[in-house]
C-alpha cells in the first residue's frame, strides 16, 4: 500500500507519532508514520501524497480491521485535515476536520479538530463560523492548545468588534507562557477599540516593558511602544510620546518608524537639536525604506531650522542624489520584472531552502527588483498570492518528475514480463498435476472425516479393522460362500472353524472399538493439521502465481490514463502559474511605480529645498563678511 519507508524514516516514526494529536502508544502502520515523518519536516505535500493514498486504500478494503492502519484511522483522518490545513487547502481541510468532529473519536481529538476548524474560518475571515466552531469545544482540552484556543477566541472577538468580550479573554492570558506578550499588546488594542483610551495607554505601557528574550515577544514589545508613542504623538502629547518611542530597540523591525516619529516629536516641542539625533541615525540606513527616505529630507530641514544652511544644503544634495539613483534602479527593476526575472528569482530552490529566504532575496545581484519589494513581500495579501505561486511552481516540478517517471514504470513492467513469461508455462504444467493430487487428497480427507462423524453416532467396528484384518475377514467370507455348494459332512466341520475364527475376529473388533476409534480420531486430527498446511501452501502458490501475472499484466491502460491526467494537470498548472505570476508582476510593478512617484516628489522637494538652502547659506556668508 505504498513505498517502503527507509531506515532513517523508521528511526523517526515513533517521535513523529508521539507528537501527533490523539496518538496511539504504538505505531502499527509504517506508511502512516512515513507521512508523519514528512509532515514534521514541513513537507506537507509529500505527507498528503502518502497518507491520502493510504487512507483511500484502507477505505476500499473488504476487511479493514485486518489492515495495520485500522489502529490509527482516527489519527490518520485527523492528520489529513491537519496536513491540508498546513498546505493551505482550507476547503478540503475543513471537510476532513468536520468528519473528525462528527465521528466517534476521543474528546481531546474532537476539541483539537474544532480549534483547527475555527482557525480555518478565521483565516478566511468567516468570523461567525469561527465562533460556532469554538463554541463546540467542551470537556477535555489538550493542554498544548488551551491558550491557543483562548487567544484565537479573543482575536475573533476583536475582528467582530466585540472589544469588551475580547478584553475578558485577554485578561486571562496575561500569565500565559506562549502568549503573554501578544495578549498584553492585544489587550491594549482591545481597550482602544472599546473607547477606554487611558486603560489602553496603561496596558500598552505594560506590554512595552515585558521581560523576555524571545525574538517574537521582543518585536511585539517594540510594537507596543511604537503604537503607544504614535497614539500620544497624534493626540498632540509630544513630550510624553518621546520616552516610549525611545524604548524601541535600534535593531528591531520597528526601529525606523520609531526613529522617524521620535524626531518629529522633538521637532513638535521645538527641541530641534534632539530631533537631529534619531534622524541622523535613520538617514544612514537602508535607502529603500520609506522612513529612511523621509528622514533624508527631515534631517536637512532640521539643520535649516538650526540655521546650519550649509550642512542642510549638503544633506539635501545627498538626498537628491540618492533619490535620483533609486529612481534609476526602480526603472531597471520595473523593466526586469516585465521580462520575467522577478518570478525566476522567487522560485530559486537554493534561496527558499533558507527559512529567511525572503530576506536573502535582497542579496541577489541579478535580481535587483526584489531589493525594493521587502514591504510588499512582507504584506499578508502579497504573501498569500506569492505562496500560491510558489506552491504551483513546486507542483509543476513534481508533475514533470511524475511525467518522466512513467517511462521507468513501462520499463519495470517490460522487465517483469520478460522474466516471468518463459517460466510460467512449465510452472503451470506442474501446478495442474499438483492441483489434481491435492483435490484428490481433499476429497479423501472429507470422506474420512465423514466416516469418523458417522462412527460417533452409529458404531461400525468393521470400519476400524486393519488391512490385514479386513483381508482375513474377506477370506473367511469367501470360504463361507464356497462351502455352500460342498458336501454337508465336510462343510459342517470347516464352517464351524470359519465361524470360530470369524467370531474371534469380531470379538477383537468389538472389544477394541473404542480404543481404535480414539486412535483413528487422533490420526485424523494430525491429518487435519497436515491438510491445513498443504492448503496454506497451495493458497500461497495461487497468490504467488497471481502476483507474478499481476506484476506485469494490465498496467498499460492505467499508466496511459495517468499519463493523460498528469499531462492535463501540467497544462492547467502552467496556465494558473502564468495567471498568478502575471498578477504578482502587476502588483509588484504598481508598487514600484508608486515608490518611483513618491521618490520623484521627494526629489522635487529636495531640489527646491537645496536651492533655498544654498541661497540662505550664501546670504548668511555674505552677512558674515559684511560684518567683518
Amino acid at each position: 500500500m505504498g513505498r517502503a519507508p527507509s531506515l532513517a524514516t523508521g528511526l523517526l516514526l515513533a517521535a513523529c507519532l508521539a507528537a501527533s494529536p490523539g496518538h496511539s502508544d504504538e505505531l502499527k502502520d509504517l506508511y502512516f508514520g512515513e507521512a508523519l515523518y514528512h509532515a514534521y519536516q514541513g513537507h506537507f505535500f509529500e505527507a498528503l501524497e502518502r497518507l491520502d493514498t493510504e487512507v483511500k486504500q484502507h477505505d476500499d478494503l473488504d476487511e479493514p480491521e485486518l489492515d495495520t492502519l485500522f489502529y490509527h484511522i482516527n489519527d490518520a483522518e485527523f492528520s489529513l485535515g491537519d496536513f491540508e490545513l498546513r498546505y493551505r487547502m482550507h476547503h478540503r481541510a475543513g471537510r476532513a476536520i468536520k468528519a473528525v468532529l462528527e465521528g466517534a473519536v476521543d474528546e481531546a481529538v474532537r476539541n483539537d479538530a474544532a480549534y483547527r476548524l475555527a482557525r480555518i474560518h478565521f483565516q478566511k475571515n468567516q468570523m461567525a463560523e469561527a465562533i460556532r466552531a469554538l463554541d463546540r469545544i467542551e470537556g477535555k482540552i489538550p493542554e498544548s492548545i488551551r491558550d491557543d484556543i483562548e487567544f484565537l477566541r479573543a482575536n475573533v472577538y476583536l475582528a467582530q468588534g466585540r472589544a469588551s468580550d475580547s478584553i475578558d479573554v485577554l485578561k486571562s492570558l496575561q500569565g500565559s507562557d506562549s502568549f503573554a506578550g501578544f495578549a498584553a499588546y492585544n489587550l491594549g488594542i482591545a481597550y482602544l477599540q472599546d473607547g477606554r483610551k487611558q486603560d489602553a495607554l496603561e496596558q500598552l505601557d505594560r506590554a512595552g516593558q515585558i521581560r523576555t528574550n524571545d525574538p517574537a515577544e521582543l518585536a511585539i514589545r517594540d510594537k507596543s511602544n511604537l503604537v503607544l508613542g504614535t497614539a500620544l504623538l497624534e493626540s498632540g502629547e509630544y513630550e510624553k510620546a518621546i520616552p516610549f518611542l525611545n524604548r524601541v530597540r535600534l535593531n528591531g523591525p520597528f526601529s525606523n518608524q520609531a526613529l522617524l516619529s521620535s524626531g518629529w516629536a522633538n521637532m513638535s516641542i521645538e527641541n530641534t537639536e534632539r530631533a537631529v539625533v534619531p534622524w541622523s541615525i535613520l538617514a544612514e540606513r537602508e535607502v529603500t525604506d520609506r522612513a529612511t527616505q523621509e528622514a533624508m529630507l527631515a534631517l536637512p530641514y532640521a539643520y535649516g531650522q538650526l540655521n546650519i544652511h550649509g550642512r542642510a544644503a549638503i544633506q539635501y544634495g545627498r538626498a537628491l542624489d540618492s533619490f535620483t539613483a533609486e529612481i534609476d534602479k526602480l526603472n531597471a527593476s520595473i523593466d526586469s520584472i516585465r521580462e520575467g526575472n522577478f518570478l525566476q528569482a522567487l522560485i530559486r530552490e537554493e534561496i527558499r531552502q533558507d527559512k529567511d529566504w525572503v530576506i536573502r532575496l535582497r542579496a541577489l545581484p541579478e535580481a535587483p527588483e526584489t531589493y525594493y519589494l521587502m514591504d510588499l513581500l512582507a504584506s499578508h495579501s502579497f504573501q498569500t498570492g506569492l505562496q500560491n505561486y510558489l506552491d504551483l511552481a513546486d507542483l509543476h516540478r513534481k508533475l514533470l518528475a511524475w511525467q518522466n517517471s512513467f517511462d521507468s514504470f513501462d520499463e519495470m513492467v517490460d522487465i517483469r514480463g520478460t522474466h516471468y513469461e518463459p517460466l510460467l508455462p512449465e510452472v503451470d504444467t506442474e501446478f495442474r498435476q499438483l492441483d489434481s493430487r491435492i483435490r484428490l487428497r481433499i476429497e479423501q480427507h472429507k470422506m474420512l472425516v465423514k466416516r469418523r462423524d458417522d462412527l460417533l453416532t452409529t458404531p461400525r467396528p468393521e470400519f476400524l479393522a486393519t488391512r490385514e484384518e479386513q483381508a482375513i475377514l474377506a477370506r473367511l467370507e469367501h470360504i463361507e460362500a464356497q462351502l455352500q455348494g460342498m458336501d454337508a459332512a465336510v462343510s459342517s466341520s470347516i464352517l464351524r472353524r470359519v465361524k470360530r475364527l470369524k467370531g474371534t475376529l469380531t470379538w477383537t473388533l468389538e472389544t477394541e472399538y473404542h480404543e481404535r476409534l480414539t486412535r483413528f480420531d487422533e490420526n485424523l486430527r494430525g491429518l487435519d493439521a497436515a491438510m491445513a498446511v498443504a492448503q496454506q501452501q497451495y493458497d500461497q502458490y495461487v497468490r504467488a502465481r497471481q502476483s507474478a501475472t499481476h506484476s506485469y499484466v494490465g498496467y498499460e491502460k492505467p499508466i496511459k490514463q495517468l499519463r493523460a491526467k498528469v499531462a492535463n494537470a501540467t497544462r492547467k498548472v502552467e496556465l494558473l502559474m502564468a495567471r498568478q505570476g502575471h498578477l504578482l508582476e502587476v502588483v509588484a510593478v504598481d508598487e514600484l511605480i508608486a515608490r518611483r512617484g513618491r521618490l520623484a516628489k521627494y526629489g522635487d522637494k529636495a531640489r527646491f529645498a537645496l536651492a533655498d538652502s544654498y541661497d540662505r547659506a550664501t546670504q548668511a556668508q555674505a552677512r558674515m563678511e559684511a560684518s567683518k
